[in-house]
């Protein structure tokens, strides 16, 4: 194993960073974040000066040009990622990107300019918490029998005009931010890409985004992911994966608390209350970490992971079909 560490710049304050991704980073075993950028000098040194830092820089420009940097994090809004990412990559450096990776599939596509030496890959954590890692061996065993269906749920209300969310122009939207999370979870657990989906969406009057989405896919084979997101509706989250066999649930698929244990639970659906149903408790795990240090082992050459930017491009063409249903009414082929 490996003893040399990564050595890791943020690019940019955003909170997402600061909240949950950096000191999860700084947690990692072969981790270290040496750097940060803001477009505000000032802000930069804040924040370098509250988590840590050795060094602040008030540019993106200068992050990049670091040469002590090994690696970077781009939480950046989503217009950005793959400008930014492209950028860093021909710098030199190893990119964790934020999802979603582009605004569409062609634009993702552009990250094949990456040197192949350089790993690129759309941070969705949740694939390394172990709770989604058991769920899918379960799926391996057969316990639940031949897979028919995921039904997923992702929602959070916000109005907030000044959120990046709530921006259409700059990649906003409730499919973008968390839909792309069931979409994640179909693929993980189906171990497959869908073939069509077909999309009811209704957006925002004021802000042009989709604030409600309803959207089926179809896997082949008789499999079909089910799912709504919504940024405006009471926060809530579930993931159902439905077998002839039985059906197993993750309580908390999308944002397990770090310091907290998850459960997953599997139910034959005799009786039909679920009080019967067999449940398993994982430990606390913080999946940021775990995502940081399996991307740091990669970089340094101990294991390599299993996405790259090919999986991120295979996940925005789904985006882009959910769209284009959006539009004409019709199953959109991916």
């Amino acid at each position: 194993m490996a003893t040399r560490k990564i050595r890791w710049g943020i690019l940019s304050t955003a909170n997402i960073g600061m909240q949950k991704v950096i000191p999860a980073i700084q947690k990692s075993a072969h981790s270290e974040v040496v750097a940060i950028a803001s477009r505000s000098g000032e802000k930069a040194r804040a924040v370098a000066a509250r988590l840590g830092i050795a060094r602040a820089h008030d540019s993106y420009e200068a992050l990049l040009a670091d040469p002590d940097i090994d690696a970077i994090y781009n939480p950046l809004p989503n217009h950005l990622h793959v400008p930014m990412t492209l950028a860093a990559a021909k710098a030199g450096k190893h990119v964790l990107c934020e999802k979603p990776i582009a605004l569409s599939a062609a634009q993702a596509e552009e990250l094949r300019q990456c040197p192949p030496d350089r790993i690129v890959m759309e941070a969705f954590m949740v694939r390394f918490h172990p709770q989604w890692q058991r769920v899918r061996d379960i799926i391996r065993s057969g316990e639940l029998g031949e897979i028919r269906a995921i039904n997923a749920v992702f929602s959070y209300n916000n109005v907030d005009p000044a959120n990046v969310r709530n921006q259409a122009d700059i990649g906003g939207g409730g499919i973008m931010d968390i839909g792309c999370y069931p979409i994640t979870a179909a693929r993980y657990f189906f171990e497959a890409e869908p073939a069509r989906v077909v999309s009811l969406v209704e957006r925002d009057p004021n802000f042009g985004t989709d604030r409600l989405a309803s959207v089926i896919a179809d896997f082949g084979g008789g499999r079909q992911l089910n799912f709504i997101c919504s940024t405006q509706a009471t926060p809530h989250q579930r993931v159902q994966v439905l077998g002839n066999k039985a059906k197993l649930e993750i309580v908390i698929p999308f944002n397990a608390p770090a310091d907290e244990r998850t459960a997953i639970t599997i139910d034959t659906g005799s009786p039909a209350d679920g009080s019967l149903a067999r449940r398993e408790i994982l430990p606390a795990c913080d999946q940021y970490t775990e995502q940081a240090e399996a991307f740091a082992l990669a970089a340094l050459g101990e294991k390599p992971l299993p996405w790259g930017v090919e999986d991120a491009i295979a996940s925005m063409k789904i985006i882009d079909a959910i769209f284009e249903s959006e539009k004409t009414g019709a199953w959109a082929r991916v």
